[in-house]
């Protein structure tokens, strides 16, 4: 075959424009809509600000929000670092100590079902208003996904693969670290698609429950005077900053199971 009739490929950077294209006109379609309400119906502000008046108010105190919402991503992270790691210990301990998987499961589900808006304003007594009780909130909410996902990555190891390492004689950290950990990094990947927007959630849940700084003090400050154009600006941050991470991790997926990108294109081929 020539290699004129091989098949051709789009370049990689055009899926990648195209999402941008797609994301830009979703959202600036939506915010015309939104923007085009509330002039219409004549909306109250203290209800529903315009986004106009929103980026208005951003871009007035740009500083302020700057600052606050450096606190909150520094607080998000530390507790999204400390759930990661739980998350991923305890899968791999329950993974290949067998007794003990039905207890810990249960323990940490029984962690996932409680409210933690009722457990964030017991940390900010028990530890202050500092970023510590932020960082544990956070810590709780991200490593229950974490460890049901890389727990479930670690077992999904192709058997084959397993059979040959024991063919081999290989020691249980040789199969761990070709054939087991392996498998449970597009587990992981899923797992942090969810957890790292949501890190920054439960970093605002903690901040409203007290904070001396950080974007959660600011939003519940704005609600608590109505003001609403402050408010929505907090929360286009937290949408801003919760995209980007989200991007941040897609990135790193398709730069660590790049041989999974290479497969598909491939198969499309």
């Amino acid at each position: 075959m020539s290699t004129d009739e091989l098949p051709q490929k789009s370049p990689p950077s055009a899926p990648f424009a195209w999402d941008l294209v797609s994301v830009a006109l979703i959202l600036g379609v939506t915010l015309g809509i939104w923007e085009v309400t509330v002039h219409v119906r004549g909306i109250p502000v203290y209800l529903l600000p315009a986004p106009s008046l929103v980026l208005k108010t951003l871009a007035a105190r740009a500083d302020d929000y700057g600052r606050a919402a450096l606190v909150t991503f520094a607080q998000a992270m530390g507790g999204l670092g400390a759930g990661l790691a739980a998350g991923i210990l305890i899968a791999v301990l329950i993974t290949y100590w067998k007794r003990i998987e039905r207890g810990v499961l249960a323990l940490a589900i029984l962690v996932k079902a409680t409210p933690m808006v009722a457990i964030a304003p017991l940390l900010t007594i028990w530890f202050g208003f500092g970023p510590l009780p932020k960082v544990i909130l956070v810590t709780l909410i991200t490593f229950f996904p974490v460890l049901i996902n890389v727990h479930t990555g670690l077992l999904a190891t192709d058997e084959a693969i397993l059979a040959l390492l024991h063919s081999l004689n290989a020691s249980r950290w040789e199969v761990f670290r070709y054939a087991r950990w392996p498998s449970a990094w597009p587990f992981l990947f899923a797992a942090l698609k969810v957890v790292a927007p949501l890190s920054l959630v439960g970093a605002v849940v903690a901040e409203w429950a007290g904070a001396s700084a950080g974007l959660g003090r600011m939003m519940w400050l704005a609600y608590s005077n109505l003001n609403m154009p402050s408010l929505f600006a907090g929360i286009f941050c937290l949408a801003l900053m919760g995209v980007g991470l989200y991007g941040v991790v897609i990135v790193a997926e398709s730069r660590t199971l790049f041989w999974r990108d290479s497969h598909e294109r491939r198969e499309d081929s």
